[in-house]
């Protein structure tokens, strides 16, 4: 069976699904030759390979195998590399029929994929999520009720577009494609109106994308 051709515009979603949903139906991230395109950021090699080297270290540095829950997995060309270093994996998106087509693109068995909302449904108890160029797309409303269920997690990886330059951190949007970049500004998760404080934070990865701005992942632990 071949993966379905983007998304059904019949059916009744809520309106950040929505949202998502009408990204990836009209290729708002590019990749219209592709069935579901998740954005340069998830496809370009000199952004996904260095982040999957670091994120596979630590999944590698546990005497066993974690378990580990990716938030807003998206098209999966960078989790489905992650898999085989955990004991099991859930996959999470709000976009439905993006997850039905993953469930028939990826098959592993310790991968479990799921269609919830990470703002508003209960999460899969896991030891480490990660949460990659998710939250630079929400509203800080939604990005408080996405920290609040992220500190229940031992260890949890944030991945950012975020300027590269001094600046104004997590000026308020309107959840849609766009991220803070427009702005001058980013999310910081330890700056109000989060002021997530952490027992510990590591970065694990600084990219630069252009002269303004970087990709940064920092690993975040709670206890």
């Amino acid at each position: 069976m071949s993966p379905q051709r983007k998304t059904q515009k019949s059916k009744k979603r809520w309106p950040t699904q929505a949202v998502m949903h009408q990204i990836y139906e009209k290729s708002m991230w590019g990749g219209a030759e592709f069935d579901f395109y998740s954005g340069d950021g998830s496809h370009s090699l000199a952004l996904v390979n260095p982040y999957v080297e670091v994120v596979k270290n630590f999944l590698k540095g546990f005497e066993a195998p974690i378990t580990v829950c990716d938030l807003g997995c998206g098209d999966f060309n960078v989790g489905h590399q992650l898999v085989s270093f955990a004991k099991e994996y859930f996959a999470i998106d709000i976009v439905d029929d993006l997850i039905e087509r993953n469930k028939l693109v990826y098959k592993d068995q310790n991968l479990t994929f799921k269609t919830l909302d990470v703002c508003k449904d209960d999460l899969p108890k896991a030891d480490v999520a990660i949460v990659r160029q998710v939250l630079q797309h929400l509203s800080n409303a939604e990005i408080l009720e996405v920290t609040s269920k992220l500190r229940g997690y031992t260890y949890f990886i944030i991945t950012e577009h975020i300027p590269s330059f001094a600046f104004t951190p997590n000026l308020d949007l309107v959840t849609g494609q766009g991220n803070r970049l427009k702005l001058k500004s980013g999310v910081v998760l330890t700056e109000k109106p989060f002021n997530f404080k952490p027992l510990r934070q590591e970065t694990l990865l600084e990219l630069p994308i252009d002269t303004k701005s970087v990709l940064k992942t920092i690993l975040y632990q709670n206890f």
